[in-house]
């Protein structure tokens, strides 16, 4: 219609305006379950029941032995904007509840018939209050300290919405999901969810706090595979004390369990993040933890992880969106930053084993000491000496022809083993046990067949054994049988000392015979102007050739025969939304992997012990040793109970 006809402006009756909040607050079921939720959590609930018919179309009921609410106070409680969690705009900048809007209840009952029963703990009211929400009446009954709010009919009033609700085992799924959120941001309280008069789930309370009792939380409600294959997260270290702290503004603290790269997902649904203790789903949050997996993850498959960010409510608007699902940081840099460095240092460490090897004591037969402790991987080396007191065991490969030059056992054989044989070659350890059959007949003591144990929690990859098919390495450790990719586990190496090496220094830089030109938009041409440092550490050379042209008039040599314009283009926009040092650390990584890629040992090259177990000392202090560039697993342990397994032992 090219003349449509015009159409006065008027006030909207309260009744539309009822259906409109709730069409924004309530989708289905399970947003009535979250809303209920937050509000018994507000509430100082320790026990929060669920109860559900018909997927909660039928019937939500949430139970809670929280603070109640007074008498006086139930009328209000059903209102519009009627709420005791804000009360002027300074409250409503700095939310610290769960809710804060007062929509919930007045949206809920449009839609749906509702009833409150309350009591609280005091003596003016020793029994509890019954509210209907449709006619306002109220009376007296039994009840403990808490409340229950029931929803029947979800939808009743609006007929036309039902029909868009999928079938009940669906919106069941959808209010389980609800709760086990929340749940696992609060461990210290207990839920349980009933359906058609049958236990669905249960998740009781933990007792304590801390990262037990997330860790505890999350192997119930995730299952205990989660948290196996998990590392805790908690940054930064040097939070202050409590007491120190109790005045002072709430630092930005990242904390939780992100899963190992093995542990990795073909979806994105094991991704819990919260911002202090609200379940969001966050753009920068998202790609902050994302990125930290850029080193170790392969292919598109997605990390798992439960990450809690708590922040100064007054830096994060929680104020954006009905559901309350999404946030916006004052300071979103500042946060993705913090959440990419949390989980880059949880992922960094190598594992090498060292959560499969417990000590093992030098005497064949005697138990473990309780005095001895878990085998913990150093950041080098040389802190792993020193801890022992000990000349250094190993080396570090700052000079690759040190482990893959003409004499190998010169780097290896020749270090000090408390304990050991020194050295594993084929013919050194054939002379090891001569002199030893040699002196023991001297002195009468019987010879030992083959050299000794493996020292009480020294190498968690243990002692080479051989080689297969000039493609993996096979070692020994206490627990049983490990199998390394030799090439991918150097590539790591390789790439790891590759980017210690550069990180004073920038990509060398080749300039273009004749500059690439191109139309720029004003955020590229500003970022150019704010970003020139940041582009020659990156190689690049990006300047204005006019109000609405950006010239590239130099990239980064290993990239000369690239397209010019498209690389500056990417960059420039990954320089807009984040981070400059993650933009300049990416481009600088994957360059580095790709000359690590050929700098590490090929494969069916044949390697003596030596070099084989100089590979593998060195692997126990790499960060990020457990995954090539690629993303590829580097090693993997076969317990013995597995390889009893194989041949039937025990049966």
């Amino acid at each position: 219609m090219l003349n449509p006809p015009r159409r006065p402006i008027r006030e909207l009756p309260d009744e539309l305006i009822s259906q409109i909040a709730a069409g924004e607050v309530v989708e289905r079921p399970a947003s009535v379950v979250r809303e209920l939720l937050d509000n018994a959590l507000d509430a100082g609930a320790s026990q929060i029941t669920v109860r559900l018919q018909a997927g909660g179309v039928r019937l939500i009921s949430v139970e809670d032995n929280g603070c109640g609410i007074l008498r006086s106070e139930l009328p209000t409680a059903l209102k519009r904007h009627a709420t005791s969690k804000i009360a002027s705009l300074a409250d409503l900048e700095s939310v610290g509840t769960m809710g804060f809007r007062g929509e919930a209840l007045a949206a809920i009952c449009s839609i749906a018939e509702v009833s409150l029963l309350t009591r609280v703990d005091t003596a003016e009211e020793p029994y509890g209050w019954l509210l209907d929400g449709r006619s306002g009446e109220l009376q007296p009954t039994a009840r403990n300290v808490g409340t229950t709010v029931e929803v029947r009919e979800l939808f009743f009033a609006t007929p036309a919405r039902r029909k868009f609700l999928k079938t009940d085992a669906t919106e069941l799924a959808h209010c389980v999901e609800a709760v086990r959120r929340h749940a696992l941001a609060h461990p210290e309280v207990g839920f349980a969810i009933w359906h058609d008069s049958k236990l669905v789930a249960q998740w009781r309370a933990v007792a304590g706090g801390g990262m037990a009792a997330l860790r505890q939380r999350l192997a119930d409600v995730l299952g205990e595979d989660f948290v196996e294959q998990a590392v805790p997260v908690d940054w930064p270290l040097d939070l202050p004390a409590e007491s120190e702290a109790a005045d002072a503004p709430q630092r930005l603290r990242v904390w939780g369990f992100a899963g190992v790269p093995d542990a990795a997902r073909s979806r994105s649904d094991w991704q819990f993040a919260y911002v202090n203790g609200r379940y969001v789903r966050d753009k920068v949050i998202t790609h902050a933890a994302r990125s930290a997996y850029e080193d170790v993850l392969h292919g598109h498959r997605q990390p798992v992880y439960a990450l809690f960010v708590s922040i100064d409510p007054t830096r994060v608007d929680v104020n954006v969106h009905p559901t309350k699902i999404e946030v916006r940081f004052r300071d979103s840099r500042e946060v993705h930053q913090g959440v990419r460095r949390a989980v880059e240092a949880a992922l960094a460490a190598p594992r090498a084993g060292a959560a499969a090897v417990s000590p093992q004591p030098t005497t064949p037969g005697a138990a473990p000491s309780a005095e001895q402790p878990a085998w913990q991987p150093p950041r080098d080396q040389q802190a792993l000496a020193w801890q022992r007191n000990e000349p250094e065991v190993g080396h570090r490969v700052s000079d690759l022809g040190a482990l893959w030059g003409a004499n190998p056992a010169s780097a290896w054989a020749g270090s000090a083993q408390p304990g050991a044989v020194a050295a594993y070659g084929a013919e050194a350890t054939r002379g090891a046990v001569d002199t030893a059959v040699t002196q023991n007949a001297t002195d009468g003591t019987s010879a030992p067949a083959t050299p000794q144990a493996l020292p009480a929690g020294e190498w968690p990859l243990g002692r080479a054994i051989a080689q297969l098919q000039g493609v993996y390495i096979l070692a020994e450790n206490t627990q049983g049988l490990v199998v390394v990719d030799m090439h991918a586990a150097h590539e790591r190496i390789v790439y790891e000392r590759l980017k210690q090496q550069l990180d004073e220094e920038q990509l060398a830089s080749q300039p273009l015979l004749i500059p690439a030109t191109f139309a720029a938009t004003p955020q590229e041409v500003a970022t150019a102007e704010d970003s020139a440092v940041v582009l020659a550490m990156l190689g690049l050379e990006v300047v204005p050739f006019s109000p609405k042209t950006l010239a590239v008039r130099a990239v980064p040599t290993t990239l000369a025969q690239g397209d010019p314009v498209e690389l500056a283009r990417s960059v420039l926009a990954e320089l807009a939304q984040h981070e400059a040092s993650t933009v300049v650390q990416r481009a600088r990584n994957e360059l580095l992997a790709t000359m690590a890629c050929h700098g590490a040992v090929r494969a069916n090259r044949r390697l003596t012990l030596d070099e084989m177990n100089a590979l593998l000392r060195q692997m126990e202090t790499t960060e990020r040793s457990d995954q090539c560039n690629h993303g590829r697993p580097t090693w993997r342990q076969v317990d013995m109970k597995a390889l009893d397994a194989l041949f039937l032992r025990g049966r």
